[in-house]
């Protein structure tokens, strides 16, 4: 084999591994789509009082066997964004959204979206740019 043909076998690899990987992505948007919408229509505005959150695997977080065997295999693996709450007499763990973690006072009643045990949404949450602003200020009001 000489050097073109080397280069054009590379060539036609790179552009079917990139036919798939278009392919691929598309499915996976389309997925996601589907789900975001199953999500938004069983969503539910709940008062909850944050007593812990943390970020630790599922398999730790006292969840109900029920819904660890629904989870996927991967899921098992990762670290998850646990909220440890309180909604009327009940104590529960539930999962929540990355910018709604780290957003989530602590020791306080809010007001929070709700589909299943994700926590989707809560109200008042700041973009990440007011958040960036109100760090700012809070740093310049402690020099």
């Amino acid at each position: 084999m000489t050097l073109p043909d080397i280069l054009i076998l590379i060539a036609i690899i790179v552009g079917v591994v990139g036919v798939g990987l278009y392919f691929f992505t598309r499915w996976a948007s389309r997925k996601v789509g589907e789900q975001q919408r199953m999500m938004q229509s069983m969503n539910q505005s709940i008062t909850i009082y944050v007593i812990d959150k943390k970020k630790d695997k599922l398999t730790n977080a006292n969840l109900p066997k029920a819904i660890l065997e629904q989870m996927p295999k991967r899921a098992n693996l990762m670290k998850m964004h646990l909220v440890k709450v309180k909604t009327g007499p009940q104590i529960m763990t539930m999962i929540a959204d990355k910018h709604v973690w780290n957003a989530l006072p602590m020791k306080k009643n809010i007001k929070v979206e709700v589909s299943g045990i994700y926590i989707t949404s809560m109200q008042g949450l700041k973009s990440k740019k007011e958040l960036k602003e109100a760090e700012k200020a809070k740093k310049e009001k402690a020099k």
